[in-house]
């Protein structure tokens, strides 16, 4: 891997097939399925940690700067609009977490809420991977890009705390067996 983008793209793929399995939960939801709200709340820290916390924190806090610092700008321009959309989609998890947090399911403001988060971030990722992405990969130095792949590492461990990766990516193989598998 030599550019940054690499790795975000990489994430971007996980945070897709998330989506895929958010998805069919909801859908189980509209089904009248019994659901286990454990698992509802395990996806939405998914999305909370990985989507939000890894993912965008290294955006917001290396990226996205480093993009300004080589000339893409964030008003009125595309880091401005990501940061626009990465409020948006903490606004429609903290309404997932809200559905969640009674002593039953609150089913139709969940699902609500996880179809918008999952619009949203399908577009948004949809735009970063074909647009800012792109204008990154020409504007910032290989030694640049080099050194954002070690400041995300460093990034993961110091933020996310170790094994956290590892741990979401095992429920999200868990989660498939049941949600798009069928077993």
């Amino acid at each position: 891997m030599n550019y940054a983008s690499e790795d975000l793209r990489n994430e971007h793929d996980g945070i897709l097939f998330g989506l895929n399995i958010l998805d069919k939960m909801v859908a189980q939801l509209g089904s009248g399925k019994a659901v286990a709200k454990d698992e509802y709340v395990q996806m939405v820290d998914f999305l909370r940690l990985f989507a939000d916390k890894c993912h965008h924190g290294k955006e917001e806090g290396l990226y996205f700067p480093a993009l300004e610092q080589a000339g893409i700008p964030r008003e009125n321009g595309p880091i401005g609009q990501m940061l626009i959309e990465h409020e948006e989609g903490r606004k429609y998890i903290k309404q997932m977490t809200e559905a969640l947090a009674g002593e039953q399911l609150d089913s139709k403001a969940f699902s609500t809420a996880a179809g918008n988060y999952a619009t949203l971030l399908r577009s948004h990722i949809q735009k970063e991977n074909t647009v800012l992405f792109s204008m990154g990969d020409k504007i910032l130095a290989p030694d640049l890009q080099k050194k954002l792949l070690q400041e995300f590492e460093h990034f993961e461990e110091t933020v996310m705390g170790p094994g956290i990766h590892d741990q979401l990516h095992a429920m999200l193989d868990s989660f498939e067996k049941k949600y798009l598998q069928g077993g």
